[in-house]
């Protein structure tokens, strides 16, 4: 396992326990995101770098009963803390890297991530990974419950022109990762950037 994956679950496992106790107000945000989102019923969705699935029910709700919902985290104890909270009725839980998904090519129909684009050690060739699994014309949507300016404040740093997720970053990494980006969003209470897989 790679440094960088060491250092993700060492900082995720430690803060499992309390995380949903943390940010008790973020379930709203996850659900007007999904609600944007535009799944439809049936669809096949993975909910990349689940953590402790707050997603979850928002996509299951979504996709419906006929629909696909599997959520994927590199750390046991978020797994577990997503156990614990009743969300494995909502979706599947599997510990696997979302650099090297265990899923077949164009399986999926839309990837939602919450808070993965900061962590991901190789952002081009990880949002490449995930445009493999999804057919073209699949979705997906980057958000945060909170925008960049206000995770900053929050985390005690600067903003900078550098930030992986500034609008001008973000654009050109998708595109060579195979996505065209849709939409963006940065305000105070949500990050959301949708894309589309390209033919």
């Amino acid at each position: 396992m790679s440094e960088d994956h060491t250092h993700v679950q060492e900082f995720f496992g430690a803060r499992a326990a309390d995380w949903d106790r943390k940010f008790p107000e973020d379930g709203p945000a996850f659900a007007a995101a999904v609600r944007e989102f535009g799944l439809r019923p049936g669809d096949r969705v993975l909910d990349a770098g689940c953590g402790t699935g707050r997603a979850l029910g928002a996509l299951r709700a979504a996709v419906g009963p006929e629909g696909t919902v599997l959520g994927v985290d590199l750390t046991p104890q978020m797994l577990a803390a997503a156990r614990r909270a009743g969300r494995a009725a909502e979706g599947a839980l599997l510990l696997a890297d979302v650099a090297r998904l265990p899923l077949r090519d164009e399986a999926l129909d839309a990837v939602f991530a919450s808070g993965l684009v900061a962590h991901l050690p190789d952002p081009a060739a990880n949002l490449r990974e995930l445009s493999r699994v999804v057919r073209p014309g699949g979705r997906l949507a980057l958000f945060h419950p909170i925008g960049r300016a206000a995770l900053a404040a929050r985390q005690g740093r600067e903003l900078t022109p550098q930030d992986l997720r500034a609008e001008h970053n973000l654009g050109p990494i998708l595109s060579a990762a195979g996505w065209d980006m849709t939409s963006y969003a940065d305000e105070d209470h949500r990050f959301l950037a949708l894309a589309l897989r390209r033919p």
